[in-house]
């Protein structure tokens, strides 16, 4: 039994399960088949529209493609109407199938039938291919110069398909467009402008002669924003918003980088903006095209600023989406108009309560964008309140954002660090790596706060040891001003007595607490050791805290620990000058960026000989308090290697220890072969040529691949007392040498650190 098109849909839709739909949609796809196979039958029309149905379902449906094929050819129009609806369903311009309509649609664009050719237009423009286009352009072209609207509507967007297929036949629609501006019809006009639109993109050098069609664009916008209410063409009291929007794109286009043509369209813009009501959505798609252009051409500084309120006003409509793409708009325009969109800022702020995610952050972008240094405080203050509530996804962002603002617009240091330290007790586990090493320069140039800042951080380490960054820079503090907390004198904040074993105890809380990461317990650690120079009556319990870490599996905590023992034994009449406070660290250092990712390396001159650095590489900010307290208390070095220059780089280290760390730029424990330093065109490698019961044989093995030789280049070996240097050469201009050393090693007595193949490079 055959089913009519009505029946089979009401069939399909009463199925209960899936099984039951999949079986009489097999059925009725094998009567389709039959009903194709019998030819013209006078129910071909019918079977397609019911395959087209089950096509809509998601059911395989290619079988009907001939048929389509079939249809179009066809004389009567019911049957042609299916066959091109199909067509535009069923075929694309990857199958070989729709170039078989080409001359089908060539014929049917110039029936004497305006329906007919209109079937025809419309399928050209949904799947046309680029050989389609080009084929069928010129009859495209003689259509738009048509008499019949209705024709020249469908021709215009047909116009406007092949433009962006094959954008070189955009100069065959170029002289037709701009006589179609003169078209009283909407539809023709919305098609023109349009077409006009996609010839300036895909063609710019026809911006001139569209330019001088900008009179007639203002013109017909005029006409619509002051016409009477039209019913064919209102939609919420505002006449043709679709037209208008196309209209403003235009002259978007027109008007970019062009004095002349921007002057012409200023006072329309202004009228619109004026003119036009926002309460309705359609009032809201015009305005905020109009906003668009008056940011995009060269508008009075005036009309800039209207455009501005506009968005201001936006921020307050109850729509999210229209107020997410104001500030979308506004975050646009900051940088230019940067007072006229401050004068929002408490709406702006506003949004950061609101519900929605997206919405929280584009106004929070917006507030960043906005900090300055005459509103630091306010904005800050309303930042800090945001990121006690705001989502997780905005944590990172907005810690970032606040360290920003507050290093380029701190008052004063005092306010910086507390800054800092609110957005670190706040949230803490989501700030950037860099985050504790700025800090830390931050408190050491800050010498006047030094006792404020201990005290602060100690409470804050009492009260939360959960967040990770606070508590690391509280260790650290602890570490180097120890001395300051103990005497309990500070002016800046109300000071509390505190005891050597209170903050031993907090120490060691930290240590052994499950939430503190290794890093974490390495700056614990260290502090604990540093505070044995500055309390008297508790070194044995700081002996025993570190000792217990020497067998610590965590690699990185127990070489600390190993070293800071021999510090104890071996050589503690070291340890007072080894653990004292460190350097005030200079901002600009190598390596140093203090969290500010915005600027540039300068590349070096190459009219200028480049200089080769031997024994100095540059780390990121993070790694470098770790290394010089690493490297600091290092008491078992079996080679050094050093640059005679290098005391130039390291100005900020106290002058008696300049010496010391001299000797301490980079050392290698030595197995086989390392590459201790590859840079600029010069590598140094270390081989271990012989390895005997008394001695070892280490080759320096340097090549200059740079343009320039490398002068004033010293070597200096260091060797723990039980070995000694016999031999020590180098060429003075390293080209291509080879210097070999010798360690006599007594009999019985081994380095513990012979396997050892670590490279540590300090800056």
């Amino acid at each position: 039994m055959i089913l009519r098109l009505q029946e089979m849909i009401r069939v399909i839709r009463s199925a209960r399960t899936q099984g039951e739909e999949r079986g009489i949609i097999q059925r009725e796809c094998a009567d389709i088949r039959a009903q194709f196979r019998q030819g013209d039958n006078g129910e071909r029309s019918h079977s397609l529209a019911k395959l087209l149905y089950v096509h809509m379902l998601g059911y395989p449906a290619h079988f009907g493609q001939m048929e389509c094929v079939r249809l179009i050819a066809s004389t009567r129009y019911s049957e042609k109407r299916i066959g091109y609806l199909g067509a535009m369903m069923l075929l694309d311009e990857n199958q070989d199938a729709s170039l078989l309509i080409t001359n089908s649609i060539k014929n049917d664009l110039s029936h004497n039938s305006q329906y007919v050719q209109s079937l025809a237009l419309c399928t050209l423009a949904c799947m046309g291919s680029a050989e389609m286009c080009r084929d069928l352009a010129p009859e495209i072209e003689r259509l738009l110069r048509a008499s019949n609207s209705y024709i020249k509507k469908k021709a215009t967007l047909c116009a406007v398909h092949i433009i962006r297929k094959v954008p070189e036949l955009a100069e065959l629609f170029t002289p037709s467009a701009r006589s179609l501006l003169s078209e009283k019809n909407h539809g023709v006009l919305h098609g023109a402008v349009v077409l006009i639109t996609e010839l300036c993109e895909h063609n710019p050098g026809t911006l001139d002669q569209f330019r001088k069609a900008v009179p007639e664009l203002v013109q017909i916008m005029k006409g619509l924003v002051t016409s009477s209410y039209s019913p064919e063409h209102n939609v919420a009291g505002i006449s043709d918003p679709f037209l208008q929007v196309r209209i403003l794109r235009l002259l978007r286009i027109l008007g970019h980088n062009n004095d002349t043509a921007s002057d012409a369209m200023n006072d329309l813009l202004a009228q619109v903006a004026t003119n036009t009501d926002s309460s309705k959505t359609a009032g809201s798609a015009v305005l905020y095209e109009t906003v668009l252009t008056i940011m995009d051409i060269n508008s009075e500084s005036g009309l800039r600023v209207l455009a501005v309120n506009i968005l201001g006003r936006f921020l307050l409509n109850n729509d999210r989406n229209i107020r997410y793409i104001s500030m979308t708009s506004l975050q646009k325009i900051v940088q230019t108009d940067h007072n006229a969109v401050q004068r929002h800022r408490g709406t702006i702020v506003d949004c950061l309560k609101d519900q929605d995610t997206s919405v929280k952050r584009r106004a929070l972008e917006l507030s960043l964008a906005l900090v300055s240094a005459v509103n630091i405080r306010s904005m800050m203050k309303e930042l800090l309140i945001f990121l006690s509530t705001c989502p997780p996804e905005l944590r990172s962002h907005t810690t970032s954002g606040i360290f920003n603002a507050a290093e380029r617009y701190s008052p004063s240091k005092r306010w910086h660090i507390d800054t800092i330290l609110h957005v670190l007790t706040t949230a803490g586990g989501d700030v950037r790596d860099e985050t504790v090493p700025n800090l830390i320069q931050l408190i050491t140039t800050a010498s006047e706060l030094h006792c404020y800042t201990v005290h602060k951080l100690y409470r804050a380490l009492v009260k939360d040891i959960s967040q990770q960054s606070l508590v690391q820079v509280a260790c650290w503090c602890i570490g180097e001003y120890g001395d300051l907390l103990l005497k309990g004198e500070c002016e800046e904040i109300e000071p509390v007595q505190v005891t050597e074993d209170d903050v031993l105890d907090a120490l060691e809380t930290v240590l052994q607490s499950h939430m503190s990461s290794p890093a974490t317990r390495g700056f614990a650690l260290t502090a604990t050791m540093k505070l044995s120079t500055r309390i008297t009556d508790n070194v044995d319990r700081i002996r025993s805290i570190v000792s217990i870490y020497g067998s610590c599996i965590d690699l990185e905590l127990q070489q600390r620990a190993v070293e800071y023992n021999a510090l104890f034994k071996k050589y503690d009449h070291m340890r007072a000058a080894v653990l004292e406070r460190m350097p005030v660290m200079d901002k600009n250092s190598p390596g140093h960026t203090n969290g500010d990712t915005s600027g540039e390396i300068k590349e070096p001159d190459p009219s200028k000989p480049k200089p080769v650095e031997a024994g100095l590489l540059s780390e990121p900010a993070s790694q470098c308090y770790e290394t010089y307290l690493f490297q600091i208390n290092a008491v078992h070095l079996n080679f050094l290697l050093i640059k005679e220059s290098w005391t130039k780089n390291v100005s900020w280290f106290p002058q008696k220890y300049k010496a010391e760390m001299q000797k301490r730029c980079v050392y290698v424990h030595v197995v086989l072969t390392e590459t201790v330093y590859e840079k600029n065109g010069l590598s140094l490698k270390i081989q271990c040529d012989k390895q005997t019961e008394t001695e070892v044989t280490v080759t320096l093995i340097g090549s200059n691949s740079a343009q320039n030789d490398i002068t004033n280049f010293t070597l200096q070996a260091a060797v723990p007392k039980v070995c000694t240097c016999s031999t020590f050469k180098l060429s003075p201009v390293l080209a291509y040498t080879s210097s070999r050393y010798s360690f006599q090693q007594p009999s019985g007595h081994r380095s513990q650190h012979s396997h050892c193949s670590q490279i540590l490079f300090l800056q």
